[in-house]
């Protein structure tokens, strides 16, 4: 059983004491700055959410999660990757019905996702699939979550799945690929 500092703190958290995540903040903040700075590396440079506003938002909405169960500072940053996709997700729904966009052009997956975050309607397309994959294979999409927006290795993704890496890396190929199709396909419509 894991005893870092960070890990302590989570179970502390976990257990009800709201002011230990204030301790775990600042020994994860770097990390979750990167997160941010990974999500909104291709945004438009006047785009208004900045990598330490998300981190705040994000802040905000973790330690307001009902009985949370972060098991290790991997878990902790795949939860916050979630919670910071969800964020970029109501942004991006804001902002496109402010501006329709329309003639989406097909594009790889990775090319998908990292326009996702510069093109709402992009990164809307993206959602939806992974909550269409959520609904076949829940472990599927939370892996295609935890490496694309959470930007965790095969071997943090299996810490955070309790699986073997081999799995893992098994499972991402299988899901890249149907998120690809799945995208594809959107794209054609």
């Amino acid at each position: 059983m894991e005893s870092s500092p960070i890990t302590l703190r989570l179970r502390e958290f976990a257990a009800g004491d709201k002011s230990a995540l204030d301790q775990v903040i600042p020994l994860v903040y770097s990390e979750l700055r990167k997160l941010a700075n990974r999500h909104l590396r291709r945004e438009r440079d006047a785009h208004t959410l900045q990598p330490t506003a998300l981190v705040h938002e994000a802040y905000v909405k973790l330690i307001g999660q009902d009985q949370p169960d972060y098991r290790s500072r991997a878990h902790f940053l795949g939860v916050a990757a979630r919670v910071m996709r969800q964020i970029l997700i109501d942004h991006a729904r804001a902002r496109n019905t402010e501006k329709r966009g329309g003639g989406e052009q097909r594009c790889s997956l990775d090319e998908s996702i990292d326009a996702a975050v510069e093109r709402p309607a992009m990164l809307l397309a993206v959602d939806d699939a992974l909550k269409t994959l959520e609904r076949t294979d829940s472990a599927k999409a939370r892996l295609i979550e935890l490496r694309f927006f959470g930007g965790l290795t095969a071997e943090e993704s299996a810490e955070v799945m309790d699986l073997p890496v081999a799995k893992i890396r098994a499972e991402l190929r299988l899901a890249q690929a149907w998120l690809q199709r799945e995208l594809d396909d959107s794209s054609s419509r």
